[in-house]
């Protein structure tokens, strides 16, 4: 469920109207709703309230300091996997008690940074990481909370680029090396073994792979506890899927059940890191219609909005609805057509083929179920400005990220001094 509805024929965010931010702050934009992010972590919230449990949101999935904000303020901590989503929790007010570092790839400066702060634990994902950690830990006087990230080889039946549970995967110490790492972490000065910690990947759509994988776990942890590990916290991560066209995934409520009757009666705290489950659905992109072309096959909607905005159908051949601003009437013809970007790629496409109402230049259209990885990775590409992000609560709207303009982007180049003085070019230059 979400809080983009048609009201009076026009699609609304909540009680404001589409069309009314469009004409602010122009287009394309990307608009979340807070009644939405609130309801589904407080769903989620519900369905695993049986638990000791700390929800740490996937900062990943959208990192706009409102968003972060808006979940801070429902209890919410966050799971960060760098120094800069790590100081966007602390400035949305997530404590750092609440915040987890995860993460295949932490410098020493990011880790003394997430040390100084007081995070909650540090999630390890390899013998030299934490060799370092130790190091950096022992140089600042801290001792480090870690839990170790374990790669259960488990397929998490969900796209390849967003796998990160199986053995050829760049992610966690693979399972036979597990027992030897945290035999080495015992010894490391600077570092105190407080968990395990595992994911196997997002937009999973069937609880088995979750299961799987916690069992295994669940196992490991009895292991490591025989073994004279101390086993506090147990992170399992995120994944959960949410529908884009026509998925069923589990609900919060199932998946709550699951993973209470695997690892509720271990003695662990819970740490559960959703990120797409939460945004997702709480977040659209809206796009205005440049121009309508006729091609040999089917008509092609160029939208102002492209694949630097949200890149999504191009990087995974991702799914997301499309539908016109203003309401079509009941029993409206619909016509099979490509909405496409202006970029100058093939792979600059939002849908196709699509069957849409007669769409003219001009028309508003809303590009559903984009609240989570869309502007987080936006680019700039073709110096295109980056667009702006607007948060709407009840009747009211705020632009949360003003769209950096091509102004914006060239006052941060420059020329280097040789071209700046209007050097001639060398000779041979360019042959």
């Amino acid at each position: 469920m979400d809080h983009f509805q048609y009201t009076d024929g026009e699609l609304c965010a909540e009680a404001v109207p589409i069309r009314h931010i469009a004409d602010d702050v122009g287009t394309p934009f990307y608009c979340y709703s807070t009644a939405t992010l609130e309801r589904h972590y407080r769903v989620f919230a519900e369905a695993v309230g049986g638990l000791d449990a700390t929800i740490c949101y996937a900062v990943k999935a959208n990192s706009n300091l409102a968003v972060i904000a808006t979940l801070a303020r429902l209890g919410s901590g966050a799971d960060v996997v760098s120094g800069g989503e790590l100081k966007r929790a602390l400035v949305a007010g997530v404590p750092a008690s609440k915040i987890v570092f995860s993460g295949v790839g932490k410098t020493a400066s990011e880790m003394a940074a997430a040390l100084k702060a007081g995070v909650m634990q540090v999630n390890v994902e390899s013998v030299p990481e934490l060799e370092t950690l130790s190091g950096v830990a022992s140089m600042l006087g801290i001792d480090a909370d870690v839990a170790i990230r374990v790669n259960p080889d488990v397929d998490a039946l969900t796209h390849e680029k967003i796998a990160t549970g199986k053995s050829e995967n760049k992610f966690g110490i693979d399972w036979e090396s597990v027992p030897g790492v945290y035999r080495l972490a015992a010894g490391l000065e600077g570092i105190r073994v407080a968990g395990v910690a595992v994911h196997i990947g997002s937009q999973i759509l069937d609880l088995a792979p979750f299961r799987e994988a916690y069992e295994r776990v669940a196992e490991l942890v009895g292991t490591l506890k025989a073994d004279g590990h101390a086993i506090e916290t147990l992170d399992l991560g995120g994944g959960l899927g949410i529908p884009y066209e026509d998925e069923r995934p589990p609900s919060p409520k199932e998946y709550g059940e699951m993973v209470t009757s695997v690892v509720g009666g271990l003695g662990c705290r819970v740490i559960l890191e959703p990120g797409r489950m939460i945004a997702g659905n709480a977040g659209i992109l809206v796009t205005r219609v440049i121009n309508v072309k006729q091609g040999a096959n089917h008509p092609f909607v160029i939208v102002d909005a492209a694949m630097n905005d949200l890149v999504r159908p191009s990087l995974y051949n991702a799914h997301h609805a499309i539908v016109p601003v203003a309401e079509p009437p009941a029993g409206a013809d619909l016509k099979e057509v490509e909405v496409v970007g202006p970029i100058c790629e093939t792979g600059d496409t939002f849908g196709k083929p699509r069957p849409l109402p007669e769409i003219q230049a001009g028309d508003l259209l809303a590009i559903r179920t984009a609240g989570a990885y869309g502007a987080v990775m936006a680019s700039a590409y073709n110096t295109r400005p980056l667009v702006p992000e607007i948060m709407v609560s009840e009747g009211d709207f705020a632009v949360v990220r003003d769209r950096i303009t091509v102004d914006d982007m060239l006052a941060r180049e420059g020329l280097p001094g040789w071209l700046a003085e209007g050097r001639e070019a060398r000779p041979g230059a360019g042959d």
